[in-house]
């Protein structure tokens, strides 16, 4: 069963306010609207996937920030604990298994992709590399235009900087682990 959804919009407050930033000069380092920027703050909205890394990217912050829950340390999870974050209608779940780790600059991420599901994820300035682990399915990605085909046990990395799109090309679901380096 999954937890109660982590309160992302408190936690966009407070890294705003941190920075010093009104919702104006927020929505020009994001690329979202002051709008959406202020529902969810309020709660009255919840954000993408998209969204998130749009925010994340210009508050210069990882995308855990928003949506971490505590793991201790030699503690076993299960990922049927963990909230999932929804895109694409709710065709694409991401859980963030183990949040980012300052030491290492890492988080790991798994996602689950229905048949035939389409992300497209924008340039990442803050983030150096992304690593790719298919675990069941196939994976098309494109990464600067160029499209890869992974299947059950393949593995690719790519620099996070720029233009690149997942894609369930199949009529089975795809599982993958992401795990992102950042800066």
């Amino acid at each position: 069963m999954h937890s109660i959804p982590p309160d992302i919009g408190k936690e966009m407050r407070r890294i705003r306010t941190e920075m010093r930033i009104s919702l104006d000069t927020a929505a020009r380092l994001t690329g979202v609207s002051k709008a959406m920027l202020g529902q969810i703050e309020r709660g009255e909205s919840i954000p993408t996937i998209s969204t998130l890394w749009k925010i994340s990217t210009g508050y210069k912050v990882t995308f855990s920030n928003f949506i971490s829950q505590p793991v201790a340390e030699n503690n076993v999870l299960s990922v049927s604990d963990i909230y999932p974050i929804k895109e694409e209608q709710g065709e694409m779940l991401l859980y963030n298994i183990f949040p980012f780790d300052p030491i290492s600059g890492l988080e790991f991420l798994q996602i689950r992709m229905n048949p035939h599901c389409r992300h497209e994820s924008f340039p990442h300035t803050n983030v150096l590399n992304e690593y790719i682990v298919v675990i069941k399915g196939q994976l098309e990605m494109m990464v600067s235009e160029k499209v890869y085909l992974l299947k059950e046990g393949d593995a690719m990395s790519f620099h996070g900087d720029c233009k690149h799109v997942y894609a369930n090309p199949t009529d089975e679901e795809t599982l993958f682990h992401n795990v992102i380096r950042y800066k």
